[in-house]
């Protein structure tokens, strides 16, 4: 069991929430009440980064004390939105969203995860036609061991993890969330995700 907090209790935050709790881990949603994501993040070991992408710096910045030491997964996008409410640009162009944050808070364990699919593939991976993939980005290797072991209590199989290295790596997956818009203009609000073919 592990204690973690979820910063976010939206439909990303609230379905990993359930989903870890169900796999009878320790689980604190931080809502927006004052002094919520401080009080979550002080006792857990995992910290989720469920909050939009937007405002993530600013907000996880002002939590550097209380996420020292800690793993911090980020499975948030940091986009520009266009006119009818769906991405248009990324706000790092040639960054990241997790490459700032590791950045802005070098005590903490940075890693980047599940921000290529629809938020309800995050927790029910087995229900696509094929496999996806999840990524891994970040610096600190026993961090994303933690975070495979989180993954696998989601239904992700362990070769539908992809390792891709470094936190620098994040700029690739985060820019994968340029193809959304069309794929949803083209096909609907349906579950899919990034997958990588072999």
């Amino acid at each position: 069991m592990t204690m973690i907090a979820v910063l976010g209790n939206g439909r990303v935050g609230g379905s990993l929430a359930t989903a870890l709790t169900r796999a009878r881990h320790e689980v604190r949603v931080a809502d927006r009440a004052p002094g919520a994501a401080a009080d979550a993040a002080r006792t857990a070991r995992v910290v989720i980064n469920a909050t939009p992408g937007a405002g993530s710096l600013e907000r996880l910045v002002t939590l550097r004390e209380e996420l020292r030491g800690k793993i911090l997964v980020d499975v948030s996008n940091a986009t520009v939105d266009g006119p009818d409410g769906l991405p248009a640009d990324l706000l790092y162009p040639g960054s990241s969203l997790a490459g700032q944050l590791q950045e802005a808070l070098p005590d903490t364990r940075v890693v980047k995860t599940l921000n290529t699919m629809l938020f309800t593939v995050m927790t029910a991976p087995a229900t696509l036609a094929q496999p996806p993939t999840a990524f891994l980005s970040g610096e600190d290797s026993q961090a994303k061991q933690v975070v495979r072991g989180l993954l696998a209590d989601l239904g992700w199989h362990q070769e539908w993890i992809t390792d891709l290295g470094g936190i620098e790596t994040a700029r690739a997956a985060e820019a994968a969330i340029l193809f959304v818009p069309h794929v949803i203009r083209s096909s609907g609000f349906a579950p899919f995700a990034i997958s990588i073919a072999r």
